[in-house]
């Protein structure tokens, strides 16, 4: 762990800027391993009390909330509220902090201190699921206390080596008729998941099967032209980031927008996006039916199928969809429609 530490110092010295997932991939190693050998700084470790710890973070008063994927980074300033668990599932419901967490699939957390302190958790393969970070605005007293409750030295160690990427789920013989009808009784966005699993069918399969009505592609560029637009129009908008750890939402409108090579950013006050548009290889408009009329969607998905982002129209349960964002996704789909026979 003390070479990985100076190797990582050397990389930092040759790149400076480089963030730590990255540095641990042209390492050969994990972002979780970086983290425990104290590279990216002095790391405590912490209880796998995951409910304990989520529930623990209303203490810290405001924060910034980050969750990612490969391709996607969602950053939301606000407060842990409304936390609840059950089986295999930890909410937080607040106004500002919006999270689906799956702790089944974690393994390691650590707090870090510095300049900019953080909470930082791992999955079993030492992949990052989710981070806080101490602000400005933050109660220090109340983060140092959740820090000294949750801390101890008992912490299995993290993975060194990184673990083989997963295969694509594969795909099985589909009866896209039955697919077809069984989407079109949906009744709950929420019920989409479930579906799939009843037909064996991926997203990026279904989506094939269904038909434009139901599921369009559009080019890779439709997320982004879709964020564009709405922060032109000031509709507001829900942005879901996601790992299969957690979860991240933001509702309400966007407007400063930053292109820089390679990304596209979102870098308002309280919410950050940031995009690698060179991941998204396909984007479809997806129709789901619901007891509250039909709910739209543009879904980014990455050359596995995997999803990126999910953008969809700011609304509540039990409220329709806006008409505002509905017009949105019809303009973005008559500019950005892939011509029949190209399907990704």
């Amino acid at each position: 762990m003390t070479e990985l530490a100076d190797r990582y110092r050397d990389l930092q010295r040759s790149t400076p800027h480089l963030r730590a997932r990255d540095a641990a991939l042209r390492l050969g190693t994990t972002e979780a391993a970086l983290v425990a050998c104290g590279a990216t700084g002095a790391a405590t470790p912490l209880r796998p009390d995951w409910a304990g710890l989520i529930g623990a973070l209303p203490r810290a008063g405001d924060v910034m909330a980050l969750t990612r994927n490969d391709h996607a980074v969602h950053e939301r300033h606000g407060t842990y509220t409304d936390v609840s668990s059950g089986p295999g599932h930890i909410m937080v419901l607040g106004p500002d902090i919006d999270l689906r967490l799956f702790p089944q699939r974690w393994a390691h957390a650590y707090a870090l201190g510095g300049d900019r302190p953080s909470i930082q958790i791992f999955d079993r393969d030492g992949v990052a699921v989710h981070k806080v970070f101490a602000t400005s605005t933050t109660d220090r007293d109340g983060w140092q206390g959740i820090v000294a409750d949750f801390a101890t030295a008992d912490a299995p160690p993290p993975p060194e080596t990184a673990a083989a990427p997963e295969a694509p789920a594969a795909e099985q013989e589909v009866d896209g008729a039955a697919l077809r009808q069984s989407w079109l009784g949906l009744r709950d966005t929420h019920d989409f998941f479930p579906m799939l699993r009843q037909h064996q069918a991926t997203r990026r399969q279904a989506f094939r099967l269904a038909g434009d009505d139901l599921a369009l592609q559009l080019d890779p560029g439709a997320g982004s032209a879709a964020l564009r637009l709405a922060a032109a129009r000031e509709v507001p908008v829900m942005v879901f980031v996601g790992n299969r750890g957690a979860i991240q939402i933001h509702t309400g409108t966007v407007s400063t927008l930053r292109d820089v090579p390679g990304w596209f950013n979102i870098l308002d006050p309280r919410f950050n996006l940031h995009l690698r548009e060179a991941g998204v290889a396909a984007a479809w408009r997806v129709v789901k039916p619901t007891e509250d009329g039909v709910v739209t969607s543009i879904e980014l998905l990455d050359a596995a199928g995997e999803v990126i982002a999910l953008l969809f129209g700011a609304r509540k349960p039990g409220k329709p969809e806006l008409e505002s964002w509905r017009s949105l996704v019809a303009d973005i789909a008559e500019c950005h429609a892939v011509s029949p026979g190209i399907v990704a």
